[in-house]
């Protein structure tokens, strides 16, 4: 993380981009109080496929098995 008061910020603006890619986060400060944040923007993760999703989630239990069991534990 990168620490730049308004003035540095202003002077640096060109080249903001570099800066946020080399450090990750940039705080802005004023009078030595943090007023802002820049942060990376990330790329949306690529979505799974149906056999992934398949393979995370693991077996599927019917759902009158589960109210069954779920009516046989209270008595």
């Amino acid at each position: 993380m990168k620490e730049l008061n308004v003035r540095e910020m202003r002077a640096s603006i060109r080249h903001l981009d570099e800066i946020v890619q080399a450090s990750g986060e940039i705080t802005i400060t004023r009078r030595g109080k943090a007023i802002a944040r820049v942060l990376p923007v990330h790329r949306g993760r690529q979505r799974p496929d149906h056999c992934e999703l398949r393979r995370r989630t693991g077996p599927l239990v019917p759902s009158e098995t589960l109210l069954r069991e779920e009516r046989d534990d209270r008595g």
